[in-house]
């Protein structure tokens, strides 16, 4: 029997914590919150938020990563789920975009003005980049996509979403973050195939 003081319930409680912390920050952005107001509006306690990061800044990091290693399962879970190349290079980047779906406008402006957290984002697109990269690659060698140099492909995706990351395509065009994604899925899968 689990005791509400165990490890387990520590455990849980803290991914509790994270997912409504995550909520509230894609619903209303992270920069205007104070430790104090974070800590009322969870019904908990300044310590018990120091007990998931020593700072706000720290927080705030913590909560990025606990959003984008979320959003990389869901992705992982569209790409095997898609059966040809071409699907799955789709898949992944229209997943990617409905992982940022629920992300504010708030949100992805504080995202992109807050180094610790603004990084977190520069690395997951790195890793996209390099993830583009093999799906394109498996897409070639099977031919399902035409011979494209896959190195240069998955540099013109990864440019692109740079360019969305940091809000470029979201001034330039309109478009916000979780549509871009799907425009340049449907560019990159139709552009290369076969």
């Amino acid at each position: 029997m689990t005791t509400s003081t165990g490890p387990d319930f520590a455990t849980r409680r803290r991914s509790q914590l994270f997912d409504e912390l995550l909520a509230m920050f894609l619903a209303e952005g992270f920069a205007h919150f104070t430790l104090d107001a974070l800590a009322a509006r969870l019904r908990c306690s300044k310590s018990t938020l120091y007990a998931l990061a020593t700072s706000k800044g720290d927080l705030v990091r913590a909560v990025t990563v606990h959003f984008f290693r979320g959003a990389t399962a869901d992705v992982e879970a569209a790409v095997a789920a898609a059966e040809q190349p071409r699907d799955r290079i789709s898949a992944y980047l229209s997943a990617v975009g409905d992982a940022l779906t629920p992300a504010s406008e708030q949100f992805l402006t504080d995202l992109a003005d807050f180094a610790p957290a603004r990084e977190v984002y520069e690395q997951n697109t790195a890793v996209a980049m390099r993830r583009v990269q093999e799906l394109i690659d498996d897409g070639v060698a099977s031919g399902w996509f035409r011979d494209v140099h896959a190195a240069f492909a998955a540099d013109l995706v990864a440019t692109a979403m740079v360019r969305i990351q940091q809000g470029a395509v979201r001034t330039e065009t309109g478009l916000d973050d979780a549509d871009a994604y799907r425009e340049l899925a449907a560019i990159v899968t139709h552009g290369i195939t076969a």
